[in-house]
């Protein structure tokens, strides 16, 4: 007798090994995000497309703020083309991220979402940052 889990075959090891590689070249998380933050390995551009309010409320440290309608050629030429920006919402229940990756990757950019966004940080403790600035006062004490 097979399980519940069991009663569907698992995938080939390849397939299984494509998947979520696949997978890890779209999507980042709060842990290395944070890991890369604290080794000071920041090797991306972190952009939070929540509100501007809600960005001076609350962001993750070293975020800059900018909204989907804002993702213009023009404006992105701040940077080098093959610059990885990764961008974070409010949570899982929020595809204003996955928004943010549908324009920069049609404006030709590279880009990972942060899974869990504002949720995620906040369920591993790490801390936030208020203000209008990316390095403004942490709310909940700093990255150390």
């Amino acid at each position: 007798m097979t399980s519940r889990v069991t009663e569907i075959p698992a995938a080939p090891s390849a397939e299984v090994h494509s998947h979520y590689a696949d997978r890890l070249s779209r999507e980042t998380d709060c842990y290395d995000v944070y890991e890369s933050m604290k080794s000071g390995n920041m090797d991306f551009v972190l952009v939070d497309v929540r509100s501007e309010e809600k960005y001076r409320a609350s962001h993750v440290p070293g975020a800059i703020n900018m909204l989907v309608g804002k993702m213009t050629r023009g404006r992105l030429e701040a940077w080098p083309p093959g610059t990885l920006f990764v961008v974070y919402c409010a949570g899982p229940h929020c595809n204003g991220a996955d928004k943010a990756a549908v324009r920069l990757s049609e404006v030709g950019r590279k880009v990972k979402v942060m899974i869990g966004g504002m949720t995620g940080w906040a369920d591993e403790s790490y801390a936030f940052a208020c203000g209008a600035e990316p390095g403004a006062v942490a709310a909940i004490g700093p990255i150390s």
